[in-house]
């Protein structure tokens, strides 16, 4: 048989906000699970994840699709990083999160994550002329035609690759920055939310390398008057979906404005120069909930109060957050007594 290209994938050990990596592995058997995967070592120094004098990580596999771009059977890996010894390795957050997930999985979970980002090339966002700007932000939001889009052959591309690969990808849309998009995850459990998020974002920078475009997941991609990028995280629980669940979505928001402040502290770098009360946004100094109000924190949608159940939106994270780090910590104070 030919042999399968297996794409390692993980997160590194840079801060404050971590990147991806991923080397190739040539295998002489079909890989069906993540079972099927041996562990596999890499060079911590190199990502700051180990000192030179000692510096072997493990990756562990722990989820595995095929691959969009090289074709069936190749696949790709997405792994969790490990000490030399085995244990966990001070970076890898999806440890934790798997902890959480099993002590609440009476409460079933769903995340929903949208995430934001802004294309460049050449140093500057599509859309934006060589030294000056394009016109105000109003006509790009969904918008079509040559004058209002910027990248969309990429983003087409990434959607079909997503799919492809099997990811739950719910739905794309421009956003309000030239060169500014979005992609939507779920609504599926924590981990495979988390996972899937981090496979999107790998499958849009491998694409972005065959177009000469870099991605970027910046909070704050563009001073002036420019929209910041998000990772807006739609959360619900089995109770707030049922009937009735509008008082259970009204109870977890009050739990989040008890601890706004630790959930800031993990919910991506840069965040306080997206978060200002402009541009569809909540002061990172304040907290409010409201119906169908994108000026809020947190926003319960109108569908959720007309029908008296669903989910709610919390809007402040930003577009370079790590989910498994986001979804640790909407389950620990909305599902924790």
């Amino acid at each position: 048989m030919m042999p399968i290209k297996a794409e390692y994938i993980w997160i590194d050990g840079y801060k404050p906000t971590a990147g991806l990596r991923s080397k190739t592995k040539i295998l002489d058997h079909i890989v069906r699970s993540a079972e099927d995967l041996p562990e596999w070592s890499f060079d911590g120094s190199s990502t700051r994840q180990a000192e030179g004098n000692f510096s072997d990580c493990l990756l562990k596999p722990v989820c595995v699709i095929p691959d969009p771009i090289r074709g069936e059977p190749n696949v790709l890996v997405l792994c969790e990083v490990l000490n030399a010894d085995g244990t966990v390795h001070a970076s890898n957050a999806r440890a934790r999160l798997r902890s959480i997930a099993d002590q609440y999985s009476n409460q079933e979970a769903w995340f929903g994550i949208e995430q934001e980002y802004n294309l460049y090339k050449d140093g500057r966002p599509l859309g934006f002329p060589e030294g000056g700007f394009p016109a105000p932000q109003g006509e790009y939001y969904c918008g079509v035609g040559a004058n209002n889009m910027f990248g969309r052959e990429l983003v087409e591309q990434h959607l079909s690759a997503c799919l492809s690969a099997g990811l739950k990808i719910d739905g794309i849309n421009a956003e309000v920055m030239p060169g500014q998009w979005e992609f939507q995850v779920g609504p599926v459990g924590p981990l495979a939310v988390s996972d899937q998020l981090w496979l999107a974002r790998w499958i849009m920078c491998r694409l972005g390398e065959n177009f000469g475009i870099e991605v970027r997941f910046k909070p704050k991609p563009q001073m002036g008057d420019w929209n910041g990028a998000g990772a807006h995280t739609n959360f619900s629980t089995k109770a707030m979906r049922e009937v009735g669940g509008i008082k259970i979505i009204e109870e977890a928001c009050q739990k989040l404005q008890v601890k706004h402040a630790e959930h800031m502290k993990v919910y991506g770098a840069g965040n306080e120069l997206r978060l200002t009360g402009l541009h569809e946004t909540c002061s990172i100094n304040e907290f409010r909930y409201g119906v169908s109000d994108r000026g809020a924190s947190i926003r319960i949608p109108v569908y959720s109060a007309k029908n008296g159940r669903g989910y709610l939106e919390d809007r402040r994270p930003a577009a370079n957050m790590d989910p498994y780090k986001v979804c640790a910590k909407l389950m620990e104070t909305i599902c924790g007594e």
